[in-house]
């Protein structure tokens, strides 16, 4: 029989907030952390937009040797799962004497990559990268430093998804879960937020170039929309098996009912609309749920013109016109990312938790598909017990994740 497949802790560093209560504050409240940063225009960006984070200082934390192998998306990572940790009632001692596992999604780590070459290329000798450059600038970074810190046996793995990453690192977790392969997970997903990351997404006009007013340019479903804001931080949350939970008394959060997957086979950066409602179908047949139980859907939702519609046609055809509430939280936050599928499922949950669906911040006017659906433009007020996640990326890759209250 497959095992129960529950999340028994979270943490998060996000431009909403560092750690789970000024998330949740900051959901509730509608606010936006998207800024101008006057670097970006200075090195040639068409849109200077960005989500804010400050680097954490870990130095009281962890030893000069551990910070130097770590770029600033592993620093975010670090601080995350030391939340989600704590929030699971889970010590050193615990992971020291059990087979825990980690997957992780991470999709660049460009500033160490620039750094070391410019090093390089400045000094005319390759030692004077230092012995941190390779492990910083791998994309298993995250992973690999996480394991290394923590001591961790189980399954070791950096999920490579685009912006789909760390919502397929969740649902490959509940897959091993599920198949007695691992009992507990240490997984989600990290992005850094700094220029070179997203130097060539600005370069495709991939941005919204509403600089005027940075709180009011990321907007899913709006019909005036222009581009996607780049955000980053990141989020990790705890799955585990049922049983094991129980056994450890630990404090259950959710169950991860379902997960459903697909590729567009098509475009690499254009979507279409069969690959999503594959991806919404097969999680809802998974989880063995009746649509109507399913009271919010986190959509993907970018803020791009082609992107927004075609989620909002795939969501249309699975749950017609008398569909539960769909928001995004990138009005908020701006596009996360490597991070997102993983930080939206947390800021599902906290709205889960707490009784309300924060706004789709911006959603002014509709468009003809957008107007076909439940998006709440203010915060409401409702109880409910299960949410549909969506998280999509270039390549047409997709995830979708339904999660239910416990």
């Amino acid at each position: 029989m497959s095992k129960r497949v529950v999340i028994t802790g979270m943490g998060i560093y996000s431009c909403l907030g560092n750690g789970l209560d000024a998330v949740k504050q900051s959901l509730y409240d509608g606010v936006s952390g998207i800024i101008f940063d006057q670097e970006r225009k200075d090195l040639g960006f068409r849109s200077a937009l960005t989500s804010h984070l400050d680097s954490p200082d870990l130095r009281k934390a962890l030893s000069r040797t551990q910070r130097a192998f770590m770029p600033e998306q592993a620093k975010y990572a670090y601080v995350a799962t030391e939340e989600a940790l704590k929030n699971a009632k889970i010590d050193q001692d615990y992971l020291d004497n059990h087979v825990v596992g980690l997957l992780y999604g991470n999709d660049s780590s460009a500033e160490p990559v620039y750094r070391s070459v410019k090093a390089m290329y400045d000094k005319g000798d390759t030692t004077m990268i230092g012995s941190g450059g390779i492990f910083q600038s791998m994309n298993s970074t995250v992973s690999m430093n996480l394991s290394c810190i923590y001591h961790l046996k189980g399954i070791n793995l950096t999920i490579s998804g685009a912006c789909a990453s760390s919502s397929h690192a969740i649902g490959l977790a509940a897959l091993l879960i599920r198949n007695g392969l691992q009992d507990m997970v240490v997984c989600g997903g990290a992005q850094e937020v700094n220029p070179y990351v997203v130097c060539s997404f600005d370069g495709i006009s991939a941005f919204s170039t509403r600089e005027s007013e940075p709180t009011k340019a990321s907007r899913p479903f709006d019909r005036d929309r222009d581009g996607l804001v780049p955000g980053g931080g990141a989020a990790t949350v705890i799955v585990e098996d049922y049983d094991s939970a129980v056994k450890r008394g630990a404090p259950i959060l959710a169950e991860v009912l379902g997960w459903g997957f697909s590729s567009n086979g098509d475009h690499i950066s254009t979507p279409n609309v069969e690959g999503p409602t594959a991806s919404l179908e097969m999680c809802i047949r998974q989880s063995g749920v009746d649509i109507r139980e399913i009271g919010y859907i986190n959509a993907h939702a970018t803020s791009t013109h082609v992107g927004d519609a075609k989620e909002a046609q795939a969501i249309y055809n699975v749950f017609g016109a008398n569909g539960p509430e769909v928001t995004s939280t990138k009005g908020q936050t701006g596009h996360e990312m490597w991070m997102a599928g993983a930080s939206e499922v947390i800021y599902s949950m906290l709205m889960m938790k707490n009784g309300f669906i924060a706004p789709n911040l911006n959603f002014e006017n509709p468009d003809e598909d957008s107007a076909k659906l439940n998006i709440p433009a203010k915060r409401i007020e409702k109880r409910f017990d299960m949410f549909l996640s969506n998280s999509f990326g270039f390549g047409g890759t997709n995830s979708t994740l339904i999660i239910k209250n416990l």
